[in-house]
């Protein structure tokens, strides 16, 4: 089983990313798919999430609105859209894949917004 964020970078407040996370060896399709993000000398947050069934989506209330999760189950693929990106999205970012007691993790990709 394997997640692989990428997508990550350096960027200045108000422009946008969009982070991708590849995963295998897995029904992907079946799987809830969630983004978490963990700045430095925080708790890991919750983004965003999309169920695996029909396409839920959730958000935090601090990135509603300007971020969006999608998937693409062909390309065994999630994504999340960040625009208007503010100093405080600042972490590391951080793919989920659940499906009952099944939960697997990527390594994250680091999101730097700054001027």
């Amino acid at each position: 089983v394997q997640l692989v964020e990428s997508g990550g970078g350096l960027v200045q407040p108000g422009e946008s990313l969009r982070l991708s996370c590849a995963a295998s060896g897995f029904t992907f399709s079946s799987y809830h798919m969630r983004w978490y993000r963990q700045a430095p000398g925080k708790e890991r947050e919750l983004v965003a999430a999309i169920t695996g069934g029909d396409g839920s989506t959730d958000y935090s209330d601090s990135v509603k609105g300007r971020f969006t999760i999608s998937r693409d189950n062909a390309k065994n693929t999630v994504y999340l859209q960040m625009n208007s990106l503010k100093p405080e999205d600042t972490a590391v970012y951080y793919c989920h894949a659940r499906l009952g007691l099944r939960r697997y993790w990527g390594q994250g990709t680091q999101v730097n917004v700054s001027s």
